[in-house]
């Protein structure tokens, strides 16, 4: 949910319950959402966007460069080499796609950044289309609430799936997962958008001949073991076959992960000190499997934590860069999510933070070379689209 929506009365309700348990909510904000989703959908086809870009192909024992197969496919090509100063540069975003002003002036003040440190990759950590989620494959809010947004940004853009993305008969409820595979099938045709799978993960430099990785990211999909409402559909339950095997591939990614550093994207943070609150206790709930996200936080605590160096996260619309603890075990927390709504300007819990902001639109940009990972912090000024550097946070030795 976003941070001017409606918390569920209790935890993990249908969403059919949630409503019943509550009359009021089918007056107001969430219920005019409601009756908008149950309503024929006029969303436009997109057009020559992306035309020419033709379908995502995943190449066998690196046949072909990713140069080459970007010039083939008409996508961005993922990074092969550091930049001038010798390192991979990352432009972080979260909680961007709503398509109006501040997400425009963080885009274009992200774009300035990327031009001047050499920035050759971005990630997007969920909630990519506000509200709703995409309606199609081809939805036209693909090109109003991304597309349009990062034109300029022309890289490859890591995305993974937030709760707004996956959204069932409540906005941002978490509560239809298999609404994500639209977002996959949008990257057969974006040059930007990179999601060949609900989770999977890329290493920098790409298809190098040899030698290890540098950064290996591996992309996860949280809503299952983290929504507002029950997961009705079985395959994608707490328990079910697909939290089951996304659990067992990251686990045995992180293991044999050979980079020298590794970074999980996720949209729903571990630790937070912002409104939603952490993994375990999400919105102040401690039951139940879905609406605490207490799974997520098993997962987290049982396969990343110790062998990941960063967990990034959006989901809070805050910037917060957390210290790597004993709890974490040495894996530090980030929440980047204020691409596109800003919070409520206030911390709401005390996990040891080198930086946090809470009121601010902005973005984070990672560098990583074979000595040192470097996160930096910018605060955006949307009447001007201005960023100003906030914070630098270096880190000389990996968490494994």
């Amino acid at each position: 949910m976003c941070d001017d929506e409606l918390i569920p009365p209790s935890a993990d309700l249908t969403e059919d319950q949630w409503l019943r348990a509550d009359p009021a909510l089918a007056e107001g904000p969430v219920g005019e959402r409601v009756r908008e989703m149950r309503a024929p959908r006029r969303r436009t086809v997109l057009g020559g966007v992306v035309a020419g870009a033709a379908a995502l192909t995943v190449l066998p024992g690196g046949a072909q460069s990713p140069a080459a197969a970007a010039a083939r496919t008409g996508k961005f090509p993922l990074p092969t080499a550091p930049n001038r100063a010798g390192e991979y540069a990352v432009l972080l975003t979260g909680d961007a796609g709503t398509g109006e002003e501040a997400q425009h002036a963080v885009a274009a003040a992200a774009r300035e950044v990327c031009r001047a440190e050499g920035i050759g990759l971005a990630v997007g950590l969920g909630d990519n289309i506000y509200e709703n989620g995409p309606e199609s494959a081809d939805d036209s809010e693909f090109r109003t609430k991304f597309e349009d947004p990062n034109s300029g940004v022309d890289m490859p853009w890591l995305m993974v799936l937030g709760n707004h993305d996956c959204s069932g008969l409540i906005p941002g409820s978490g509560g239809d997962p298999s609404r994500g595979d639209r977002e996959v099938a949008y990257a057969r045709s974006s040059p930007r958008w990179y999601m060949p799978s609900r989770y999977y993960n890329v290493a920098l430099p790409a298809a190098a001949p040899e030698g290890d990785p540098v950064v290996e990211f591996f992309a996860i999909d949280t809503n299952p073991v983290s929504s507002y409402v029950t997961q009705l559909d079985p395959h994608y339950r707490w328990n079910g076959p697909y939290m089951r095997e996304q659990r067992a591939w990251l686990d045995g990614a992180l293991k044999a992960s050979r980079a020298r550093w590794k970074i999980v994207l996720g949209h729903h943070p571990y630790l937070n000190n912002g409104k939603h609150g952490s993994a375990g206790s999400y919105d102040g709930f401690v039951i139940g499997h879905y609406t605490s996200g207490i799974h997520l936080k098993e997962l987290y605590e049982e396969v990343v934590c110790g062998s990941a160096d960063l967990i990034l996260s959006g989901h809070d619309h805050t910037l917060q860069i957390l210290e790597p603890t004993a709890r974490t075990r040495g894996t530090r927390q980030i929440v980047c999510g204020a691409a596109g709504k800003a919070g409520d300007g206030r911390a709401h819990f005390n996990h040891p933070a080198t930086w946090q902001n809470f009121s601010e639109h902005g973005f984070m940009v990672l560098k990583v070379s074979e000595r040192a990972m470097t996160v930096e912090a910018y605060t955006v000024d949307v009447a001007t689209r201005r960023a100003r550097l906030a914070h630098r946070t270096r880190t000389a030795a990996p968490a494994g």
